[in-house]
């Protein structure tokens, strides 16, 4: 087992900021259920062509991350998703 730690940009669709906001805060709330913690999220105001949020999270393996992509709750939410998320890039890091 080795330990993922991921960054993840999150581009609003246009006007949907605050409900993509609100996506966001359900579907992390599903985290920790599946051995994950969100260690960082910071969100700005997409201007520029910047992202709307900034999250960092880790989970203990790669079997614990798609657990909770698979997870029945989150997956019922996918056409919200689609509604409200634009753009999405998801990479793995180093905290240090």
């Amino acid at each position: 087992m080795s330990e993922l730690t991921l960054c993840c940009l999150l581009w609003a669709a246009p006007g949907q900021e605050a409900a993509m906001t609100r996506y966001e805060d359900t579907v992390l709330a599903l985290v920790a259920g599946h051995g994950g913690q969100l260690l960082q999220r910071a969100v700005g105001d997409g201007s520029d062509g910047h992202p709307h949020e900034v999250q960092v999270y880790r989970f203990a393996d790669r079997s614990a991350l798609d657990g909770y992509l698979a997870d029945p709750r989150r997956v019922r939410l996918a056409a919200e998703r689609d509604r409200v998320v634009a753009r999405t890039e998801i990479f793995p890091v180093q905290v240090r």
